[in-house]
């Protein structure tokens, strides 16, 4: 169930591919299965014809649940990698410093991860349903596969700390009350906020392009984001110190 050492090296690489396939979701047009109706669309349809909500009513309120998701997104993958460090989140190789219990940490060992689950289930929002659930399965199931492989280097690589930790904070449902003490790690915000424009820019494209009900507006907003994300991280420190 672990990723290889090659599905790390390349996470990257294959989350943007599997989406790339999520928005152009190509059986629709060789196959004819499903619609080329994006998945906020059908929803605010759905509601509307189950009678329980107008039209009128459900599309914003679809739209504000898709926002919420980009918005706790955004916030776990900043919050996380202020405390984790730029450097140490876009790696190639998995990483082994000091066992990391600030910020985020204190309470779930595995925010990134988490928020990478929201921002995806953000923009499927973007995406035709097919395609959305799609994206939704074969990157859950790799974003498991990611944390059951960085949990296992880490425990061979830090040892009974890691341990202690992993007995401590949960991995994916936040634990609010009994968090381990925290250790005084200092959270590097700018750093992370400039490495984490993707969420940001998709939080942004729902939460204020969406409401043009324009399908390709927002396509074209999340491409643009990731886009800035990647020139942005190209021209920030290889180290964050």
């Amino acid at each position: 169930m672990k990723a290889t050492h090659f599905e790390f090296r390349f996470r990257m690489a294959i989350i943007t591919a599997v989406i790339v396939l999520g928005f152009w979701s190509p059986w629709i047009q060789w196959l004819g299965i499903g619609s080329r109706i994006s998945l906020l669309e059908s929803l605010a349809l759905e509601l509307s014809r189950l009678g329980l909500l107008s039209f009128t009513a459900s599309a914003p309120v679809v739209i504000v649940v898709a926002a919420l998701l980009a918005a706790i997104a955004a916030v776990l993958r900043v919050w996380g990698t202020a405390y984790l460090g730029a450097a140490t989140v876009q790696h190639s190789q998995m990483q082994a410093g000091a066992v990391m219990a600030d910020g985020p940490y204190r309470y779930v060992r595995n925010p990134l991860y988490i928020g990478t689950w929201f921002m995806l289930s953000a923009m499927s929002f973007a995406m035709p349903a097919t395609g959305a659930a799609l994206v939704m399965v074969v990157l859950s199931i790799f974003q498991l596969r990611l944390i059951f492989a960085e949990e296992a280097f880490l425990q061979a690589k830090l040892g009974p700390p890691y341990e202690a930790y992993l007995n401590a904070v949960p991995r994916l449902a936040p634990r609010l009350r009994g968090a381990p003490t925290a250790t005084g790690a200092k959270p590097r915000w700018m750093r992370s906020v400039l490495s984490e424009l993707n969420p940001i820019g998709v939080f942004v494209t729902l939460a204020v392009f969406s409401w043009s009900y324009n399908h390709w507006v927002m396509v074209k907003a999340i491409v643009i984001s990731f886009g800035l994300s990647l020139v942005v991280r190209a021209f920030l420190p290889e180290s964050d110190s």
